[in-house]
């Protein structure tokens, strides 16, 4: 399972709110709450907050096994 946890703790550190997502990046509720809810995202929102918070893939996402 894909987890955006490493995303929040990434966003903190870079000073970037969910707010200026929204209002600076154009970034849509939905898309939020997709991220929230550990829901996919396309590679194209995954670019772009690479880009917007200046970092690796591996700060917004990790790969977590299944615990079924």
């Amino acid at each position: 399972m894909i987890s955006y946890d490493p995303l929040w703790a990434t966003m903190a550190k870079k000073g970037v709110s969910t707010y200026a997502l929204i209002k600076n990046y154009n970034f849509s509720k939905g898309t939020l709450d997709r991220l929230k809810h550990d829901r996919p995202i396309t590679t194209v929102t995954l670019d772009d907050l690479c880009r917007i918070l200046d970092c690796a893939v591996s700060d917004i996402i990790e790969y977590r096994t299944d615990e079924k």
